[in-house]
């Protein structure tokens, strides 16, 4: 079963531009299977096979002249030694567009050989897991709550059959195993499980990486060290807040988030819709649900806002859109009934920014179909495909 994927369009615009793209992202988000279906005329090669992987870092010349472009090569992060000759066919014939296309769930060697050699000539795309609109798509019964537990990885959509516990399990397993535990040489893999289900656990609060440290018994450098890991390698993501000029009273700690809302589930032990509705981080889940379809509704349309959130000693808004001088904002509320209450903070927010400044104020919610609270704020429902129409 294929899956559409909403970035498809701006993928196959890229590599119609640029000589170079490079589509990264974190592991089973379906790189290798996005390429292979846009680019069906590629010679594709991957990396991932010992022997090619030794001959591209090795003799990279002889590699390219048995694999000339147009070529798909995946996993490339395997032969950082590949790029500057990569480079040089490129130069060789500047004009020809989507010469190679390249992909990587490692994005540490990655991004940085092709800032070294490729700057200029590759677009870089980063691939997200599913979006709920895109897993609807192929499963329409399927609701925010069960794609919440489950996640986007588009594997878990194409065989519902597979068991998403199961899936997670693997997943953490080859992620700590193959991945980090090379990269950052971790000796104790048990002290960085701790620290991953901490993170889960603190999804959707301001980052206090004193506690996280405390909390899984490592130094506050070897948690400073982990963290930037997880978030390179596209696990979790901090959101940073927003203030212009006027900074008094305004928090200035990034949020954690995991990136996808199935994976923190899984960390913090919920495993079932009934389980996520008796748990008491639903909330927190919700909202890591709710921070996940933003972005990803963000990076497939290249919608060009500044992604933030608002706090002060008294307020917050979790989501706050910014762009030449406009806004959205907005509160992720589980709950199926918001009402004027849930909306107080937002409005208060909206009368801190430039009068008509505001675009929309929106509470994400669990409702059956929007409505409005007010005037200016309405109650959005995730459950439907136009959700985040505004906020792209």
């Amino acid at each position: 079963m294929w899956i559409d994927r909403q970035i498809e369009p701006l993928l196959l615009q890229r590599a119609a531009t640029r000589p170079v793209v490079v589509l990264t992202g974190a592991r089973q988000t379906g790189k290798t299977s996005l390429m292979r279906r846009l680019f069906p005329d590629h010679t594709f090669v991957t990396l991932d096979l010992p022997s090619e992987a030794e001959q591209a870092e090795r003799d990279p010349d002889t590699f390219l002249a048995r694999h000339p472009p147009p070529v798909i090569l995946d996993e490339v992060q395997y032969a950082p030694g590949l790029f500057r000759h990569v480079k040089a066919a490129v130069d060789r014939e500047r004009g020809r567009y989507g010469a190679f296309l390249l992909t990587g769930s490692q994005p540490f060697g990655l991004m940085k050989s092709v800032s070294d050699s490729l700057a200029g000539r590759a677009a870089v795309i980063e691939l997200e897991p599913l979006s709920f609109a895109e897993a609807k798509g192929v499963h329409p019964d399927l609701t925010a709550e069960d794609f919440l537990v489950r996640g986007g990885f588009p594997e878990l959509y194409e065989n519902r059959d597979i068991e998403a516990e199961g899936f997670f399990r693997s997943y953490v397993a080859t992620y700590l195993e193959r991945d980090l535990r090379q990269l950052l040489q971790v000796t104790n893999l048990r002290d960085f499980e701790r620290f991953v289900r901490a993170a889960a656990l603190r999804s959707a609060q301001l980052l206090n990486q004193a506690d996280l440290a405390r909390d899984t018994g490592i130094s506050g450098s070897t948690a400073g060290g982990w963290l930037s890991a997880l978030s390179a390698s596209h696990q979790v993501m901090l959101l940073e807040p927003w203030f212009a000029n006027r900074t008094k009273g305004l928090v200035k700690r990034p949020k954690l988030y995991l990136r996808d809302a199935g994976l923190a589930a899984f960390l913090c032990g919920v495993h079932t819709i009934e389980g996520l509705r008796s748990s008491p981080l639903a909330g927190a889940l919700w909202e890591t649900f709710v921070c996940a379809e933003i972005r990803r509704a963000q990076s497939n349309r290249r919608g060009g806002w500044d992604f933030h959130f608002w706090a002060d000693r008294t307020r917050e808004a979790d989501f706050l859109l910014h762009r030449a001088g406009t806004f959205h904002l907005g509160e992720a509320k589980w709950t199926e009934h918001p009402d004027a209450r849930d909306a107080g903070a937002l409005l208060r927010i909206a009368r801190e920014l430039p009068p008509g400044s505001v675009r929309s104020l929106s509470i994400f919610c669990r409702a059956p179909n929007a409505y409005p609270l007010d005037d200016d704020v309405r109650a959005i429902p995730l459950g439907q495909p136009e959700a985040l129409a505004d906020w792209t």
